[in-house]
């Protein structure tokens, strides 16, 4: 019996199997309205089989898009934009989730095929980006963004909070507090991007405050019942990775003490001196000793795309939830894929009834000729 098969439960969603399709930016919208592009996209893998589809990276207010094409969450408009999309994922047989964020530092930038760098300042397109400390991430990324005041912070995490009410509003029923990949809530944890000596800054306790305060401040509104998850960057790879593992780890079980029913182990990216070690599923272990000294269910994403990795990821309790996401872009019926490789009976029926029944109909043709 497959363990990436199995259906899994948390609070009141159950999701049909194991696997989740994780946060993808699509640099598609306009004025933070999602539209035709994006019906088409999440439909699309929604009906390939995945347990759960956690929409791209939506900005809680319009100086957090990555770039003047992300989606937003800070009006009603955008949630209205919303509703259909997270009833196609749903009508398909897939959990709609979604994932808010703000962009921090990283902020005002070009999309990656048009440069990846920041847009320059005297462009009508750009704007002021927001960071706990005026420093810059370098690279392409060279701006220095200002350094937030205590009512910055105070009106971003309101921020997040409407979009959570939002997102709930358009039918959502997972979401995911985006802290990790060098945006807002991973600068403040990161000593590379937040030098504060205020309560917010130094120690592990005051670098940890935003993402507490913002963890509780949403656990207000979203319902209970439902999933609210976070994905965090548990290490840099900059050379001090045993103590940043060890601090996240700490600040994971605060996040479980905080209300987080699930996180998404991902990396960092604080720095562009890192040195990352690309490779089939290497996030694994990692994740795992979150999952274990932590006590909190975890996934994780990064070079789970052979089927047989995701497997073993779930059966040997890495993980939870295994995310793919490449790998479904590649191919969006990637869940049928992966149960046909790993024998699972009856594989079509991890689809949609209608494309369910008429591959087991043309399997069984096929093994009459």
């Amino acid at each position: 019996m497959s363990a990436l098969f199995q259906p899994y439960s948390l609070k009141d969603v159950t999701l049909r199997n194991r696997i989740a399709i994780p946060p993808m930016c699509q640099y598609m919208a306009e004025d933070g309205l999602v539209n035709d592009w994006h019906q088409v996209h999440y439909s699309s893998l929604a009906r390939g089989g995945a347990g759960l589809v956690v929409v791209e990276a939506t900005a809680v207010a319009p100086e957090g898009r990555i770039t003047p094409c992300c989606a937003g969450l800070w009006n009603d408009a955008q949630a209205e934009a919303f509703a259909p999309l997270a009833r196609a994922i749903r009508a398909a047989g897939a959990v709609p989730g979604i994932q808010i964020a703000h962009a921090g530092r990283k902020a005002s930038a070009n999309r990656p095929w048009e440069g990846d760098d920041h847009i320059p300042e005297q462009d009508p397109r750009a704007w002021t980006t927001l960071s706990p400390s005026a420093l810059a991430f370098g690279e392409h990324l060279p701006r220095v963004p200002r350094a937030m005041t205590l009512e910055d912070i105070q009106r971003v995490q309101q921020d997040f909070v409407s979009a959570a009410r939002r997102a709930h509003e358009a039918g959502f029923e997972w979401i995911e507090l985006h802290f990790a990949h060098g945006y807002l809530g991973q600068s403040f944890f990161s000593e590379h991007a937040n030098q504060r000596t205020d309560a917010y800054g130094g120690s592990l306790e005051n670098r940890s405050r935003f993402l507490l305060e913002t963890l509780a401040a949403v656990r207000e509104v979203w319902p209970e019942h439902l999933p609210l998850t976070a994905r965090f960057g548990v290490l840099e790879y900059d050379g001090r990775d045993e103590q940043t593992l060890t601090e996240s780890i700490e600040l994971a079980r605060r996040f479980r003490a905080g209300g987080l029913d699930l996180l998404s182990v991902s990396i960092g990216f604080s720095t562009p001196a890192a040195q990352i070690p690309w490779g089939p599923a290497f996030m694994g272990p990692i994740a795992e000793r979150v999952r274990r000294e932590a006590a909190i269910p975890v996934t994780s994403a990064w070079g789970f795309g052979a089927p047989g990795l995701a497997e073993q990821a779930v059966a040997s309790g890495q993980m939870e939830l295994v995310s793919v996401g490449r790998a479904h872009l590649a191919n969006p019926h990637w869940s049928y894929k992966a149960a046909l490789e790993l024998g699972v009976e009856r594989a079509a029926w991890t689809l949609p009834a209608p494309y369910a029944h008429w591959l087991a109909r043309y399997h069984q043709i096929e093994g009459a000729l």
